[in-house]
């Protein structure tokens, strides 16, 4: 809009520098506001064309705007969602962070408790566990028991209970289950606390001057280490209770009689009659020479005295005839 002007401008200059002739004032003059037009044309053609790229850039950042917010919101939606999917991934499981102690106590009657109690010790430790404690006593001459505790990790606690139950016949089983996870937690908290009390009392002592002060935080941070102790080893406690679990197992045989019993179910037989009968004959026999044992000093007295008594009566008689 600004051309025009400057092409009049260009063209009065023409017109006057072929009336004006060189080296008169009146072209130096005409040459100056050729100069000073042409400037304020160039300027005002840059100021434009400036303008109009300000103007135009400008819409372009206004057209761009709209485009890179939604960028950034669909940006953060997807970080957003990202951030959902990688939480509800990580999510905890509530039953993986319980904290449940275990124990079961069974009674197996088996043919042979000291193998049965070997057969369990390997079972235990093929499961990742160990045995706490075995103990096999002789009951009688025919017949032993022994009690086993051990103590496998929580997952294969099942198939360890499946499979000590198996061995013989099941007198009785018991399991029971406990949560701990609020105490194991109260645990936690009551040494993170104490900890840091135990921290606070070392650094008084370190800006204490006095003697007396000195003492005094000396006999504080005892007690207070004792109580973190404490809290340790029931933390530790928890800890082992909660990760292995405690399976006590009773191993018996059974008794003679009952497998008589057992395989008796026919009633009694010609050998058992006669195996009766016998017996019934010895205790007689037992008796009758007991009996013969007995009047046997009787007996030797009594014969002597019948002995002596014939002997006094055959003498009597023969002196009776001499003396008539």
């Amino acid at each position: 809009m600004q051309a025009a002007p400057a092409t009049r401008t260009k063209r009065h200059a023409d017109r006057q520098g072929r009336r004006d002739r060189p080296g008169r004032p009146g072209a130096r003059r005409t040459r100056i506001a050729l100069a000073a037009g042409l400037l304020t044309a160039v300027l005002a053609l840059s100021g434009c064309g400036g303008a109009g790229d300000d103007s135009g850039k400008s819409a372009d950042r206004r057209a761009a705007a709209p485009a890179q917010q939604d960028g950034v919101g669909s940006g953060a939606g997807g970080a957003e969602k990202g951030a959902g999917g990688s939480a509800a991934a990580k999510k905890p499981n509530p039953s993986a962070a319980a904290h449940v102690i275990r124990t079961a106590s069974l009674s197996v009657e088996v043919k042979s408790a000291p193998e049965a109690a070997a057969a369990a010790r390997v079972t235990a430790e093929a499961a990742g566990g160990l045995v706490a404690d075995e103990k096999t006593e002789q009951v009688d001459a025919t017949r032993a028991s022994s009690h086993v505790v051990l103590r496998v990790p929580q997952g294969e606690y099942d198939s360890v209970l499946r499979e000590l139950s198996g061995t013989g016949k099941l007198l009785s089983r018991t399991s029971t289950a406990k949560d701990v996870t609020d105490q194991v937690v109260d645990v936690d908290s009551r040494i993170a606390s104490q900890r840091t009390s135990v921290a606070r009392v070392r650094k008084l002592m370190d800006r204490a001057d006095e003697l007396s002060d000195v003492v005094s935080l000396e006999g504080e941070l005892s007690n207070r280490q004792a109580a973190l102790e404490s809290m340790l080893a029931e933390q530790a406690s928890l800890k082992d209770r909660t990760t292995l679990a405690t399976i006590t197992l009773n191993l018996s045989e059974p008794e003679p009689r009952a497998k008589a019993v057992a395989g008796d179910e026919d009633g009694p037989g010609f050998l058992d009659a006669l195996s009766g009968g016998w017996h019934v004959f010895v205790t007689v026999i037992k008796w009758l020479a007991m009996a013969l044992g007995a009047a046997a000093p009787f007996l030797a007295v009594a014969a002597v005295v019948v002995v002596l008594w014939q002997r006094l009566g055959r003498r009597g008689g023969k002196a009776g005839p001499e003396g008539e």
